[in-house]
């Protein structure tokens, strides 16, 4: 054999090894569905698209992880209750909205609770982050780790928010959690929780004056068509929950398993990379696009923090002080 030919035969068994390797593995052939609420392009769904072709990869082509972006299997509360009935085997979603099925959760929806999102990481990735998802089993739910959807702002098209009392009278959009609930009605505006595949509509039909987003999201939904202006309040930041079915759980083989772990890692890295990057890209994207974008003064915002301390106590009662004194001081630690 030739020295060309040789090296063929080398590269052609070299490209044959992860197939092979696949196959000799307990894998079966199935479909997966992923649905979540992000347009195509959107971080969440670029994480969920590396995901799918990580699986694709890892499993010889065996596992099809098909993606629903966009809310077209329902919103959130209507994907997780599949989800536990096994209709639908996976979802990424804002971990607060998980507070129905573990109170604990709610604790992440705690306005201003990180500096940064690489807290958040040191935070969700850490012994904290893991006791949250383990309780999920008995819900019917598996967690496999927690993406990044960013730090949530406010959008209107009445006027910019630049201190405290401009929130007044604002009849905004929230997530259907109730420390969204408390903390936008606590500001003086009047919160209206809603499935977000319903918001685009309703914005563009002026049932609701504003919403609160990360700006990923503002740009990817095109609320900028619909809203005027985007103010920098940062007032939460989300870890996003990336979750399985237990259905679908149990039903996979120990090879099966490695292969979703294996593909969440390394699609967790890549997502909250690419979110990060994008997030600054967003803004500009927006200004050009014609919002009107402004940040708030530090006097100012410390007020709306000072403003809101009363929701963090009431639901601090609900979550459990031991489970908010325990997430408090390991950001402290993390700070230090």
């Amino acid at each position: 054999m030739n020295k060309f030919a040789r090296r063929t035969l080398c590269i052609g068994l070299a490209a044959l090894l992860p197939l092979s390797a696949a196959m000799a593995q307990d894998i079966k052939e199935r479909t997966v569905k992923f649905a979540f609420q992000n347009q195509t392009g959107h971080p969440q769904a670029q994480g969920a698209q590396k995901f799918a072709d990580l699986v694709a990869a890892k499993s010889g082509k065996k596992i099809t992880v098909k993606l629903f972006p966009g809310g077209t299997l329902g919103g959130d509360l209507q994907t997780v209750s599949a989800l536990q009935g096994g209709t639908v085997e996976m979802t990424v979603l804002n971990a607060g909205i998980l507070t129905a099925q573990v109170k604990e959760f709610a604790v992440f929806d705690f306005p201003f609770l990180f500096s940064n999102a690489q807290e958040a990481d040191a935070v969700t990735d850490g012994e904290f982050g893991k006791g949250l998802l383990a309780k999920l089993n008995e819900k019917n739910l598996v967690g496999l780790g927690f993406w990044d959807l960013g730090f949530r702002n406010v959008t209107n098209s009445k006027r910019p928010i630049t201190k405290l009392e401009d929130f007044s009278g604002l009849k905004l959009r929230v997530i259907q959690s109730p420390i969204y609930i408390d903390l936008f009605n606590t500001l003086g505006a009047n919160a209206t929780p809603m499935p977000f595949p319903e918001l685009y509509p309703a914005l563009e039909q002026k049932a609701v004056d504003g919403q609160e987003n990360p700006n990923t999201v503002i740009l990817s939904s095109k609320f900028n068509e619909v809203q005027k202006y985007v103010s920098a309040t940062r007032h939460i930041y989300n870890p996003q929950a990336l979750i399985v079915s237990k259905k679908l759980w149990d039903g996979l083989s120990a090879d099966e398993k490695k292969i979703f772990t294996e593909a969440a890692a390394e699609a967790t890295t890549f997502q909250r990379e690419v979110s990060r990057s994008q997030a600054d890209a967003a803004l500009a994207e927006l200004k050009k696009a014609g919002m009107q974008a402004n940040d708030i003064a530090p006097a100012e915002l410390q007020r709306i923090r000072d403003k809101v301390k009363p929701v963090i106590d009431k639901h601090t009662a609900n979550v459990g002080e031991a489970t908010v004194k325990a997430l408090y001081a390991e950001i402290a630690k993390v700070r230090k």
